[in-house]
């Protein structure tokens, strides 16, 4: 039976390949030859740099299910009628892509793909697993982070169009990084091969595994590695004036700052210390930045017929005050728009300088996913590193990096003192539109999904303390290591009543634990905006201006 399981989850793969042949319009890809050029020349010629430049500044955009006749759900709740549901989630590239694809599209095959890869999720487990698939089955906007295109690790996927062909939507990618390091590229197995054997301490076959996968995925393959990196908004409304803007403060410079960890190591490597050898692990050399993906979404039934969605990832590399030049970039960008916003992404608020990651996560993030893949039995993979370059064992984890921040809109953190964090929030919330619109902040109990009530809890999910984290360490460090650092924000329809304002935000962690390992290091999120004023089923909700 689990080889017939194994079979058919190799095959939707297959599947998607063929179907994912659409439509595009776009930048032309860079060569093999020239991403070589773009690692070993610190300033390449003007003809390249400017394809670069283009590349990083045109946005993919395919609006092929529009053309054949797929038409948004439009789900109707007995609550309040008519909504639209958005989705953001940071897939960590599309490691586990078929993982990804069933969340939106297939409880039944989802529960043969959990039991191909070993889960042991009790029954109430899936239960709960099963409803949030069919909350994500529901959004017609997709927010996506951290999506691949022609790299080894995701099998030279273009991830943004084969999730868009099987979820019947259209959609627009923008590139944010152009991945240039040897070791992303296949060029040099040396570190990798050497971390899984430190990792690994003692011999057996996951080790044995892990090496010969290393060795079979990260073969070079010029004709298909195209080495993009970036965000994507998948649509089942038209996509129109589409844009990709890159910011024009980057908090961390990805292609020098990290080049220099590789010549530092490179002096040193004769005597390399253990420290040095797991840095080159977190190094990523990339071209490009953070950026903003822009797109309309137009119906006549939306508010003023249109709406803007905005999707970004922030910078991690970077303390709390450069990701808020960030912010405060892009909302001066969108100030003059005059109707209905969507803001969503991974916006990286840790409440430091980096965010820290398990020397197992970061060898998967190198050379993808498999079903043998267990980051419980990686015997030395319970450090924690930054891409800074700082190591942190799992036993200092309370202090410092390794930390749980339940709030981080809150100005000050229990033992930690004042949080940099929270300005971030507060340049949001005193944010006006040109026209005097703003973001919703409220957080009423009852227009959460919980029941519980606070700033924002209407569009995130809260928890007991704080908000419901969005990215977690993983299971070596317990309790700790957990943030909510992936966010909806919504300008509604009009600055009173609830007229396309975010309701019963939710945080899908059972769907994303769903396979042993993750889907992601992030979990979904979604959010609900009622077409029109929601009538509230036994008049429970009472209509509470937006005005502060």
């Amino acid at each position: 039976m689990k080889s017939r399981m194994t079979l058919c989850a190799a095959g939707l793969s297959q599947l998607v390949f063929v179907s994912a042949i659409v439509a595009q319009q776009g930048a032309p890809l860079l060569t093999y030859r020239e991403l070589i050029q773009l690692y070993k020349q610190d300033v390449p010629p003007r003809p390249l740099q400017l394809k670069l430049n283009h590349l990083l500044t045109t946005p993919f955009v395919s609006n092929q299910a529009a053309a054949a006749g797929r038409l948004p759900l439009k789900p109707v709740s007995t609550e309040f009628g008519k909504f639209l549901r958005v989705a953001q989630w940071n897939i960590e590239r599309g490691l586990e892509f078929d993982a990804v694809m069933l969340a939106f599209t297939d409880s039944r095959r989802f529960t043969a793909l959990m039991e191909n890869k070993g889960s042991k999720a009790s029954a109430e487990e899936r239960t709960r697993i099963a409803e949030q698939i069919g909350i994500l089955k529901a959004a017609d906007v997709v927010v996506l982070n951290e999506v691949d295109w022609g790299m080894n690790r995701t099998l030279f996927r273009n991830v943004a169009a084969q999730l868009a062909s099987a979820f019947g939507m259209n959609y627009a990618y923008g590139v944010e990084f152009v991945e240039v390091d040897p070791i992303t590229m296949g060029l040099d197995q040396r570190i990798l091969i050497r971390e899984v054997e430190q990792t690994y301490a003692e011999p057996g076959a996951t080790k044995a595994q892990t090496i010969a996968h290393i060795k079979r995925v990260m073969r070079p393959d010029p004709a298909r590695y195209h080495g993009l990196h970036g965000t994507a908004i998948l649509s089942r409304y038209r996509l129109e004036n589409v844009q990709l803007l890159p910011f024009k403060f980057q908090g961390h410079d990805w292609y020098l700052d990290e080049k220099k960890k590789e010549s530092d190591f490179a002096k040193l490597q004769g005597k390399a210390s253990d420290t040095l050898f797991k840095e080159q692990m977190i190094r990523q050399v990339r071209r490009g930045g953070r950026m903003m993906l822009l797109a309309d979404i137009v119906d006549r039934e939306l508010p003023s017929g249109r709406v803007t969605v905005v999707a970004t990832h922030l910078e991690d590399v970077t303390s709390p005050k450069n990701r808020r030049q960030q912010l405060d970039e892009m909302l001066d960008r969108i100030r003059n728009i005059n109707h209905p916003v969507i803001l969503a992404g991974d916006m990286n608020t840790s409440t430091h300088d980096a965010m820290p990651i398990s020397m197992s996560r970061a060898i998967k993030q190198r050379i993808g996913s498999g079903k043998w893949w267990a980051e419980e039995g990686a015997t030395s993979a319970l450090k924690y590193g930054t891409p800074a370059g700082w190591i942190y064992d799992a036993s200092f984890g309370a202090i410092g990096f390794a930390r749980k921040v339940d709030d981080p809109t809150e100005h000050s953190i229990l033992l930690l003192g004042e949080n940099a964090e929270a300005k971030f929030f507060v340049d949001l919330d005193k944010f006006r539109f040109a026209d005097g619109a703003y973001f919703d902040f409220r957080g009423e109990s009852e227009r959460s999904s919980n029941g519980r009530g606070g700033k924002l809890a209407d569009s995130n999910q809260r928890g007991e303390k704080g908000f419901a984290p969005t990215d977690e360490l993983g299971k070596a460090s317990g309790p700790l290591g957990q943030y909510k650092l992936d966010w909806i924000f919504v300008r509604p329809a009009a600055q009173s009543g609830y007229r396309f304002a975010p309701h019963f935000g939710r945080t899908l962690k059972e769907l994303n634990f769903g396979i042993p390992g993750r889907i992601s290091d992030h979990s979904p999120i979604t959010a609900d905006l009622p077409f029109r004023e929601p009538p509230m089923a036994g008049g429970k909700l009472r209509t509470i201006s937006l005005a502060r």
